[in-house]
């Protein structure tokens, strides 16, 4: 059995390039992988004047009496009749200077876990029929038990149990050059993906200049998806698509495209080793807000390491489960068999009595996260949920939050949902699009076809009309108005009065 590390890191003013990399200054500590000093000297005069203008562009973290944010109060989402359904609500937001300025300048701290390691093995054999998958390594339900006794040092399952380098022969596999390009991006990134030609992919907005040049952004993509795009998009020589660095991934360890998708959904900190923050947000949506402003407004400002939103409408797992069920997400029997496993260890409905856990489904098509021991064993005891059980991550995330938090002083942070739709825009899954533009194609047109009309024929103007013979010509209706009835259905009525004919109308 070999074992590996994510000990806590600690990060010591670094300075950004373009490309998102860290370059030391004098004080780094080689074992924060920021380099030395000496490095730092041989760099050329002009490399020296590119990092002191990126110093400036970052400023030094701050701490107000009063936040610009502290006196906004949450309105509910504008009315409006054509949208019933959830809809954002307006989020105070800093400039993204500000933002920058309010970055912690430590790590936040994990309770009584300080170092996480992971579990690799060889020569894999499942022991229990229900005990996950190869490439997640077969823990058995006494491993299970264990990865909840939270000490100092641990070490759990975590996917890629078949090598010591996660994407390198383990499944999930990553080429050498992408490898070291994840392992080369520092502080923060902006991860999704794309399975099985699952979503259109969506181009991030309103990113600023300091985003830009500090913060990576990452697509995963399996090469049905590559091979889809490069029919419709060019993949530039960087392997870029506008913003998104393009990642195919090989070798995937499930035949289920969602499935797939988990792994770097709730693995980034796996993946990116270097890595402090991460904003992970599915294929179908569109970032529309600065990250450095997500996260100072939903990780620095509260000062929590998780955030995920709620679910806008279910806060209780059973209920989850019977919609999952009805909307045909999973097999039913597969969500019954996980629904009692949980009930015998002693899941409940949720109520009030949780407060103040406001909510036990979330919406997880977003992640916020800062990497640190206890929110990186979250997540992978969450991803083993999900690799023994169904892949519908909404039903396992309360039962790994509540253990955790049953034992040490940590649990994940719910936002509103309304609070999410203002900073990412949800599209329709490929396959729904498609068939929603093909229903619109099929439907007939709203307003019946143009008849083409023969014009009348006039008479001339000195032309006598013989009384009593009617027109040659059929007379069209006139157009009905509102202020204008028809007499089609009554005559006029006449009444003689000594003599004389009255017209009664």
């Amino acid at each position: 059995m070999l074992v590996f590390s994510d000990h806590v890191r600690s990060f010591v003013n670094p300075v950004w390039t373009s490309s998102g990399r860290s370059v030391a200054q004098r004080d780094s500590l080689t074992a924060n992988g920021l380099g030395t000093g000496s490095q730092m000297e041989r760099q050329s005069d002009s490399s020296q004047k590119q990092v002191q203008g990126l110093i400036r562009s970052f400023p030094p973290a701050v701490v107000l009496n009063h936040h610009p944010c502290e006196n906004f109060s949450l309105s509910p989402p504008p009315i409006d009749r054509k949208r019933t359904g959830p809809r954002p609500c307006p989020v105070c937001y800093l400039p993204v200077e500000q933002a920058l300025a309010m970055r912690p300048a430590q790590p936040s701290t994990s309770p009584v876990l300080q170092s996480l390691n992971y579990m690799s093995k060889e020569n894999l054999v499942s022991k229990d029929s229900n005990g996950g998958s190869l490439f997640g390594g077969y823990p058995s339900l006494e491993e299970r038990d264990k990865s909840y006794d939270i000490k100092d040092l641990m070490i759990v399952h975590c996917g890629f149990v078949r090598g010591t380098i996660p994407g390198l022969n383990t499944g999930f596999d990553i080429d050498e050059a992408d490898r070291s390009e994840m392992q080369q991006c520092q502080r923060t990134v902006v991860a999704s993906a794309i399975f099985g030609n699952y979503d259109i992919l969506q181009q991030p907005e309103n990113i600023s200049e300091s985003s830009k040049d500090t913060v990576c952004f990452f697509m995963f993509l399996d090469e049905e998806t590559e091979a889809a795009l490069k029919n419709s998009t060019t993949i530039d020589h960087t392997k870029r698509i506008g913003l998104w660095r393009v990642v195919v991934v090989r070798n995937l360890p499930y035949s289920d495209a969602r499935r797939n998708g988990k792994v770097p959904k709730l693995l980034l900190h796996r993946l990116f080793p270097n890595v402090r923050y991460s904003i992970w947000i599915d294929g179908k949506l569109k970032l529309v807000r600065d990250p450095y402003q997500v996260l100072e407004r939903f990780l620095w400002r509260k000062n929590v390491s998780f955030a995920i939103s709620r679910h806008y409408r279910r806060f209780d797992v059973f209920e989850e489960a019977e919609a999952n069920k009805a909307g045909g997400k999973y097999d039913n029997a597969s969500i019954d068999y996980q629904i009692e496993f949980y009930k015998r260890e002693g899941l409940t409905h949720y109520s009030s009595a949780k407060l103040p856990i406001t909510s036990d489904v979330p919406e997880g098509c977003v992640i916020i996260r800062e990497h640190i021991p206890i929110t990186n064993l979250f997540t992978c005891l969450w991803f083993n949920e999900v690799d023994r059980f169904t892949s519908r991550d909404q039903l396992s995330f309360s039962t790994v939050r509540d253990k955790i938090r049953s034992r040490v002083n940590w649990t994940a942070d719910m936002f509103l949902d309304c609070e999410r739709r203002d900073f990412v825009v949800q599209s329709y899954h490929r396959e729904l699009l498609e068939q929603r533009q093909a229903t619109l194609r099929s439907r007939p047109p709203l307003w019946p076809p143009m008849v083409q009309i023969q014009p009348r024929k006039m008479l001339p103007d000195n032309a006598a009309k013989e009384p009593g013979k009617a027109s040659s010509a059929k007379k069209l209706p006139g157009k009905r108005t509102r202020d204008k009835k028809s007499s089609s259905k009554r005559s006029h009525r006449t009444k003689v009065i000594g003599g004389k004919e009255a017209i009664q109308l």
